[in-house]
């Protein structure tokens, strides 16, 4: 594995933390404290990923199956989710988004989505906003780099 040098460690460190500022601002900008953040990121799981278990959720949200289950019992209380049996192994149930739920996502979604494009409309120059989009594929790649094993492929 190539060595980390002081100047990758530096731009990891200061893109950990703007992704973190504009995930944190972007959360401020949905939901108006309806839902809390948990909630948030459960429904955003179950909108992008489909029907889950309640291990399954909580194992991607790294939370214990108790605290999954306080905030999967808000939700579905709020209507946004329900519980189905599994048709392929009755033992477990499934979670997955009501039309209400689908619904509060894809509120949630347009509205973030239009107060970034508004930010970017209005506060980024043409050359700017290029800049940005010829660097969503990098993004994208690091993205898609799973955090549990060390990444080994050299450029």
């Amino acid at each position: 594995m190539t060595a980390v040098t002081a100047g990758v460690a530096r731009t990891a460190s200061q893109l950990r933390g703007l992704v973190g500022q504009l995930h944190r601002r972007l959360r401020q900008v949905d939901h108006a404290g309806v839902l809390t953040p948990s909630q948030t990121a459960v429904l955003s799981e179950l909108y992008r990923n489909g029907p889950a278990t309640q291990a399954n959720l909580a194992g991607s949200q790294q939370v214990r199956q108790q605290s999954m289950a306080a905030v999967l019992g808000a939700l579905e209380q709020l209507g946004h989710i329900r519980r189905e049996r599994d048709l392929g192994d009755g033992r477990r149930m499934l979670i997955s988004l009501t039309e209400q739920g689908e619904q509060t996502m894809s509120g949630l979604r347009r509205h973030r989505e239009e107060w970034l494009a508004n930010a970017l409309a209005t506060e980024f120059t043409t050359e700017e906003r290029q800049t940005l989009d010829a660097a969503l594929p990098l993004l994208e790649r690091i993205a898609a780099l799973r955090a549990d094993h060390p990444t080994t492929r050299r450029r």
